[in-house]
């Protein structure tokens, strides 16, 4: 199908442009989106009548979109999720979400904006992109953890794979420490036990012989 493209569409062309492309790419998203119009003579009159009308917008919000960029583009939000011990998320992050943590956060972005190949479905950091104009791509961060202490280690740079390292080092730790203690008290405890006959000391066992003599 060709259509006339009315706003920039990465990877296909300009707006005012006439591209074809695949049936189903056109009527799923392109013309429900209002980013094109079928290619008729009909049509295409229509967008050079509004050309001008088109383009000023069109950077009326690409400079709103630039704003925006200059606060979010770099920005780390915080995903909290269960997941493994070996970090496979019981679920997945998807563009909502990413769309959501990001919002919470005082910034007014649309799952729509947020693109992503493949939901997130391990901890860790994870770059995304968010095109808040045609013309307009930014990258921001989301830490998917299983709890705020655990976000912020990771943001400060530790994997998952430290963060377990250092948990199993930390029980091992608490488990010798644990048989130390029980070690030290069984000490304790034959020291504060009482001496057998055989283990008394000299004089008192000869008086012990004295008086049966």
């Amino acid at each position: 199908m060709q259509v006339i493209l009315m706003e920039r569409v990465a990877k296909l062309g300009q707006m005012g442009e006439v591209v074809s492309v695949k049936d189903g790419y056109a009527r799923n998203f392109l013309l429900p989106q209002g980013k094109a119009l079928r290619a008729s003579e009909a049509n295409i009159k229509h967008f050079e009548a509004q050309k001008a009308q088109l383009e000023a917008r069109n950077l009326e919000t690409k400079a709103e979109a630039e704003k925006m960029a200059e606060k979010l583009d770099g920005q780390q939000f915080t995903v909290i999720r269960t997941a493994s011990d070996a970090g496979s998320l019981y679920g997945s992050v998807t563009v909502r979400d990413a769309a959501e943590a990001a919002t919470a956060e005082g910034f007014s972005v649309d799952r729509k904006q947020v693109s992503l190949s493949a939901p997130i479905k391990e901890l860790g950091l994870h770059t995304v992109h968010v095109v808040l104009h045609p013309e307009v791509d930014v990258k921001i961060e989301l830490n998917v953890a299983r709890s705020l202490e655990e976000a912020e280690l990771q943001a400060a740079g530790k994997s998952i794979a430290e963060l377990a390292a250092e948990a199993e080092a930390e029980a091992e730790f608490e488990i010798a420490e644990l048989f130390d203690d029980i070690g030290a008290a069984a000490e304790e405890d034959e020291d504060l036990a009482p001496a057998s006959d055989e283990e008394a000391p000299a004089g008192e066992a000869e008086e012990e012989n004295a008086e049966k003599a």
